[in-house]
């Protein structure tokens, strides 16, 4: 890790930055200050800083907040500052008990954070255009069908409704929902066409979609969350983000509680890979026997959900390391 000493936190909003720089001594070397989030303004801002302090020493630490920071990302790659997105529930946790809220305060604290985080710090690169245009596109999608599904959903209420009232807007909410197909199927062509033009996401895709129960979309938002395999080092770690991997619940001699799994993850990676578990129980020889086997021996059915969420993930990163296709070893028992 490099020798820093100066540490600069930004609290990043869809407007303006707030930014408080530190050294290593806790004390304030740049003050409080307001920028517009644009790139022309980062990039004369860090210019000047990059005058006022040795870049090589200088660490820039500010929340994930999505696109609302992809000038930041842009800005850094092209000084060759380093900098670190960290995720913004780490940072609010790290704070302690806080009374009030500013984004002077938020980002003060951040630079604290990164000062007394320092030796453990990952440095961050920005996203990949693909992988950022196949976010935008996937965000899209979940939005669209979202819309198909509420629309859907007001077809219950037709029992309730007169007949004449009914027919009037059944043909308004017909051609809605036919539209907003048309549109589902361009962003599916859209996502298609990303993949098949990147060699590198269609080898990864192709291989996923080689294991059982794993279906095309998760196989997308796979690549999205683990930014084409490059944010997590093994299976261990994209568990954890999921919010699959179990971990110990104990204190002292009172508290011998079983494992359990966290409630931070990523939600909808989390959903995806539970309708993958069950379709991998359906139609792998290999887990449906697992799970029958371990129902048998009395064990709670969810968990046994978890375990097979888990060897999927395992599986994913076993053909993404090998770069070579799933087999199902269980056609070939004797």
């Amino acid at each position: 890790m490099k020798n820093y000493n100066v540490f600069i936190g930004i609290d990043v909003s869809k407007e303006t930055l707030d930014i408080i720089g530190i050294n290593d001594e806790s004390e304030i070397l740049l003050n409080h200050q307001i920028i517009s989030n644009k790139v022309s303004s980062i990039k004369s801002f860090f210019k000047k800083a990059s005058v006022n302090f040795i870049k090589d020493q200088m660490l820039v630490t500010y929340e994930d907040t999505g696109i609302y920071s992809n000038h930041l990302d842009k800005v850094f790659s092209l000084l060759k500052i380093n900098y670190c997105k960290v995720s913004a529930l780490e940072i609010k946790k790290s704070k302690g008990l806080q009374r009030g809220k500013s984004d002077k305060d938020d980002a003060k604290a951040i630079a604290y954070y990164a000062l007394s985080h320092k030796n453990k710090m990952r440095l961050s690169e920005p996203l990949e255009n693909n992988i950022l245009h196949l976010r935008v596109l996937y965000s899209q999608r979940e939005k669209i069908i979202t819309a198909i599904q509420t629309f859907n959903s007001n077809k219950e209420l037709d029992d309730f409704i007169p007949k004449s009232i009914i027919k009037d807007l059944a043909k308004t909410q017909n051609s809605i929902i036919n539209n907003l197909k048309k549109n589902l199927k361009t962003i599916d062509d859209q996502i298609n066409k990303i993949i098949h033009n990147n060699t590198l996401i269609t080898i990864y895709y192709d291989l996923i979609n080689t294991i059982p129960g794993i279906g095309t979309q998760t196989a997308v938002y796979l690549i999205i969350a683990t930014r084409a395999f490059t944010r997590f080092s093994n299976s261990r770690q994209l568990a954890c983000y999921c919010g699959i991997a179990p971990f110990p619940y104990e204190s002292g001699t009172s508290i011998k509680g079983k494992n359990k799994v966290s409630q931070f993850a990523d939600k909808k990676l989390k959903t995806l890979l539970n309708m993958c578990a069950l379709n991998a129980k359906k139609y792998d020889p290999q887990i449906k026997l697992y799970f029958d086997k371990k129902l048998k021996e009395g064990k709670n059915k969810m968990l046994i959900l978890n375990n097979i969420r888990n060897k999927l993930v395992h599986r994913v990163f076993a053909v993404i390391k090998r770069q070579q296709p799933y087999v199902i070893t269980h056609t070939f028992a004797a």
